[in-house]
């Protein structure tokens, strides 16, 4: 699903408080940072990752692979954050970002 300049706008909006939950480090992408991917994803559907990686064209390949993995859209990059969102089948409304900072 294609999302709207509309909607990016709005989702970058919500996500501007937001700070990162996943963090990139050297061990790059393992297992378990996908598995918390995943979780992460599931609770609260718009994040923020860190990707501590100072090549430029290493975070975005990271970060692509991250979004084609779990199904999740990106939303913005910039430096070294990005934003990604992927829709929960049942939102969490005491977790999920969405629900809890929209207007």
């Amino acid at each position: 699903m294609s999302l709207s300049p509309e909607q990016r706008r709005e989702y970058r909006g919500i996500a501007h408080t937001l700070k990162p939950i996943i963090i990139i480090g050297d061990k790059g992408l393992t297992e378990g940072l996908q598995q918390e991917l995943d979780r992460a994803l599931n609770d609260h559907e718009l994040i923020k990752i860190k990707v501590a990686n100072p090549d430029r064209d290493a975070r975005r390949e990271a970060i692509e692979f991250l979004c084609k993995e779990s199904g999740a859209q990106l939303i913005q990059v910039i430096g070294k954050i990005a934003v990604i969102l992927r829709r929960a089948k049942k939102p969490n409304p005491k977790l999920s970002n969405l629900l809890r900072h929209r207007g």
